[in-house]
């Protein structure tokens, strides 16, 4: 798809792999919905694009929350008039062994991870079929296919959102709307400080040294965006 003129919603805006995809969206000259619960970050970015010439709304949102996200697709569509790419970037890790995790912390990261990206191509379906298309991008992990200790959880709800964006792909098809999974790796953000878990859990796990820069990452979503290839890596 070419991203120039396109309407555009990147949800987890305000910071790490978000935020970087919106200022690379903005340079290729999207028009932007940002999404995040993060009001006053969003609000402030949203006014840097504008005054860069970037046609930008914040939206404050928790995307946990299907009604929020229902209002901000609304919004997007008064504010715009259409929508034509829906990026679900937000999402959360639970650090904790099987023996020991916390299932009232993987049921939020379930409800933001995977509910939430639900939500928000439900919302955004009907949209695009009555617009004759649209695109899709989930922003999932390379480690939904991987076994790595610790983080049990977060790679389930990832594999889950695999699942979600691999099956929409054959349903939606026919109606071109084409949707992507997104696969980073490690990557330098604050992702791994925002981990749900006891603090011992959190203390006693160690991350993958990072391999990528958020700003690579955006890099490859732009390129899924413009090539639209079933999966995208980082390779």
């Amino acid at each position: 798809m070419e991203i120039q003129n396109k309407v555009v919603l990147i949800t987890g805006a305000s910071s790490g792999i978000g935020l970087a995809t919106v200022r690379r969206f903005a340079a290729a000259g999207a028009k932007l919905a940002l999404v995040a619960r993060s009001a006053d970050v969003l609000h402030h970015l949203a006014e840097e694009l504008q005054s860069q010439g970037s046609d930008a709304i914040a939206l404050p949102a928790d995307v946990s929350d299907s009604k929020q996200i229902q209002q901000v697709i609304e919004e997007t569509m008064r504010h715009f008039g259409r929508l034509d790419v829906v990026i679900n970037n937000a999402g959360q890790t639970a650090v904790g062994t099987v023996a020991d995790l916390n299932p009232d912390d993987f049921r939020k990261i379930l409800e933001l991870n995977v509910f939430g990206p639900l939500a928000a191509m439900q919302a955004a379906i009907p949209i695009m079929r009555e617009q004759g298309g649209g695109l899709i991008i989930n922003i999932s992990s390379v480690v939904s296919k991987m076994h790595i200790a610790g983080i049990a959880a977060y790679a389930a709800t990832k594999a889950a959102l695999n699942m979600l964006s691999d099956t929409a792909r054959g349903e939606l098809a026919s109606e071109n709307i084409r949707v992507i999974t997104v696969n980073p790796r490690s990557t330098a953000t604050d992702f791994g400080k925002n981990a749900l878990g006891v603090r011992q859990q959190r203390q006693g796990f160690t991350a993958p040294t990072p391999a990528d820069t958020p700003e690579f990452v955006a890099e490859k979503i732009l390129a899924a965006a413009l090539h639209e290839p079933d999966e995208q890596y980082m390779d």
